[in-house]
C-alpha cells in the first residue's frame, strides 16, 4: 500500500513499508511553500545563510551554502543498507512537508521520485552525534547536485538519476535534521513491535511444555495496563492447564510484569519517534513570519527513550533464557535432561550456550548512550545526545533478541512433542542429536505472526480462581504427562 506523506501522520510502520518499496505519494506542500516565501522575504542575520555555522556563527558570509554541503559530506565507515537510506529520504520529505525549513519546495517531487525509483544516497555509518545528521544529508544533497553518484536501484533502472539544482540558500535548511537517526529509530520500533508480540507466543509454548501455573496471569493479580495485556494475551494463547507446582520460577511467574514493562518502553519510544517524524526540526525555524534560532534539532528525548527500551529488551530476553533452562530440566518437563532422544545424549544442551551468547551481546548493546557527551566546534556546541548511536544499537538489538527467543521456541516445541502435547509450529520433527542451526533459522523466521493453538478451547478466558490442580486432584507426576494430555494428538 502506497504511503502518503503529509507532514502530520507518518508512522513507524509506514516508514518501514516505504523503506521496503511500497512507494510514496506527496500530500499538500502548502506549508512548505509558505515557509519558502517567508524565508525569501527575510533580512538580517540568518544562521547558516548570511553567517557561517558552528563556531563561525558570527562570521558574515555570502552564498556559501554549496561549500557547506561539500565540507559536511565526509562520513566514514560502511555504507548503510538500502532500506535505511530510503527511510532517511522518506523521513526528511515528511519533515519538509510540515513547513519550517524555508527550502524551495521544488525539491520535494524530485526527492519523492528518488524514493519511488529506487535511488538511494551512499550514506556512511559514522558522522552524527545527535545534533543533526549532517553528513548523511549533505551527501544526499550532493547526489541531487550530481557531485556524488546515487546508489542505483538493484533491479532495472528507468533512466537518469534524480537531479535538483539546490540553491545556496537551500543548503542548511536541507541538512538541518536528524532524519537518518529517526529513520533507524522508526524501523527499530516497528520491527520490535513484531518481535515483542511474538515473545508472548513463544512463552505460551513454554507454559504448556512444563504445565506452568496460570495463577500469575489471573486478572485479579494485574496492576498495570501493560502487565494486564501480557497476561490476557497469554491466557488466550495457553488455554487451561493442570499445573505441577504451587509456584514456578520467575521466567513464568514474573513474565507479565517484566514483558509488560518492555512493551510499555516500546510504546513510549514509538510515541516519541512518531511525534518527531511529524515536526519541523530545523534551525533556524521559519514560522510566524520570521526565523527562530533554536535547538529543536537536539534529540535527547529520543535517545532517552531508546536507552530505556534497550534495557527493557534485556529483561525480556533474560526471562526467555531462564525459561529455556527449565525446558532442559527433567524436574520441570518430566523428560530426559536437555530433551535428549536417549539417556546420555546432549539433545538441545547447546541452545543455552547460544542463547547466553546472544544475551551477552544484547547486554552490551543496552549500554546507555545518554551517559556520554561531547564539546565541539570551539565550545559552541557543548552537548550531544548520541541518539544516532542509540538508534543503531536498537536496530542491532533485534538480532540477539530474536536469537534468544528462537532458542526458547525450538526447545519448547521439542518438549511439547516429546510429551505428546499439541503443537502446530513447523519445525523439524527429529529429536536425534544433530546441528540445530537450521532449526534456529527456521524458528526466527516463524516469529512474525507466531501464535499458539494448543486445543479447541484456546482463546477462552481462564478463571481468576486457582487453576485446576492446585485445589482439586493431585497434580500429575513429573515423570510424564497425564493420561489425558498423552491422549491428545499433534495439531
Amino acid at each position: 500500500m502506497t504511503v502518503v506523506l503529509d507532514g502530520a501522520r507518518l508512522t513507524c510502520e509506514q516508514v518501514h513499508r516505504a523503506a521496503h518499496g511500497s512507494g510514496i505519494l506527496l500530500g499538500s506542500a502548502d506549508r512548505a511553500e509558505a515557509a519558502w516565501r517567508t524565508a525569501r522575504s527575510l533580512s538580517g542575520p540568518l544562521y547558516g545563510q548570511t553567517t557561517g555555522v558552528g563556531a563561525n556563527k558570527d562570521v558574515p558570509v555570502e552564498a556559501t551554502g554549496l561549500d557547506l554541503l561539500r565540507s559536511h559530506a565526509g562520513g566514514a565507515g560502511p555504507l548503510i543498507d538500502g532500506p535505511r537510506a530510503r527511510a532517511t529520504l522518506v523521513v526528511r520529505l515528511n519533515q519538509l512537508l510540515t513547513g519550517g525549513s524555508g527550502l524551495n519546495p521544488g525539491l520535494l517531487p524530485v526527492l519523492a521520485s528518488a524514493v519511488n525509483r529506487g535511488f538511494t544516497p551512499p550514506i556512511r555509518t559514522y558522522g552524527a552525534i545527535g545534533t543533526g545528521d549532517l553528513t548523511a544529508l549533505a551527501t544526499t544533497a550532493l547526489c541531487l547536485l550530481g557531485e556524488i553518484p546515487w546508489t542505483p536501484p538493484s533491479g532495472p533502472g528507468d533512466g537518469l538519476a534524480p537531479r535538483y539544482a539546490l540553491a545556496s540558500s537551500d543548503a542548511l535548511p536541507f541538512i538541518s535534521s536528524g532524519a537518518a537517526t529517526l529513520a533507524d529509530a522508526a524501523l527499530a520500533c516497528h520491527r520490535l513491535r513484531i518481535v515483542l508480540t511474538a515473545a508472548t507466543a513463544v512463552a505460551a509454548h513454554s507454559f504448556r511444555a512444563i504445565d506452568a501455573s496460570l495463577e500469575p496471569l489471573a486478572q485479579a493479580v494485574q496492576r498495570r495496563p501493560d502487565q494486564a495485556a501480557v497476561a490476557a494475551g497469554l491466557r488466550a494463547l495457553i488455554g487451561a492447564t493442570t499445573p505441577r507446582r504451587v509456584q514456578d520460577p520467575y521466567g513464568y511467574r514474573a513474565l507479565p510484569q517484566v514483558h509488560g514493562a518492555a512493551l510499555d518502553a516500546l510504546d513510549r519510544a514509538e510515541r516519541a519517534v512518531t511525534e518527531e517524524l511529524n515536526t519541523a526540526p530545523e534551525n533556524p525555524l521559519i514560522a510566524d513570519g520570521r526565523a527562530w534560532h533554536n535547538g529543536n534539532f537536539h534529540s535527547a528525548r529520543i535517545a532517552l527513550a531508546l536507552d530505556a527500551l534497550r534495557a527493557a529488551l534485556v529483561q525480556t530476553a533474560s526471562l526467555s533464557a531462564a525459561r529455556l533452562a527449565t525446558l532442559t530440566d527433567p524436574a520441570h518437563t518430566g523428560l530426559l535432561p536437555f530433551l535428549a532422544e536417549r539417556p546420555g545424549l546432549s539433545g538441545v544442551m547447546i541452545l543455552e550456550y547460544v542463547a547466553h551468547s546472544a544475551l551477552a551481546d544484547l547486554r552490551q548493546l543496552a549500554a546507555p548512550v545518554t551517559l556520554g557527551t561531547a564539546v565541539l566546534s570551539l565550545g559552541t556546541e557543548d552537548h550531544a545526545s548520541f541518539t544516532p548511536q542509540a538508534a543503531r544499537s536498537t536496530l542491532s538489538a533485534l538480532d540477539p533478541l530474536e536469537t534468544v527467543l528462537a532458542c526458547e521456541l525450538v526447545a519448547a516445541v521439542r518438549a511439547l512433542r516429546q510429551r505428546g502435547l499439541p503443537c502446530d509450529v513447523g519445525l523439524d520433527l527429529r529429536t536425534a542429536d544433530r546441528p540445530l542451526d537450521a532449526d534456529l533459522d527456521a524458528a526466527r523466521g516463524l516469529l512474525p505472526g507466531l501464535t499458539y493453538r494448543p486445543h479447541a478451547g484456546a482463546g477462552l478466558p481462564v478463571p481468576d480462581g486457582p487453576p485446576p490442580g492446585l485445589t482439586g486432584p493431585p497434580a500429575p507426576s513429573v515423570d510424564g504427562p497425564s493420561p489425558q494430555m498423552a491422549a491428545e494428538t499433534l495439531a
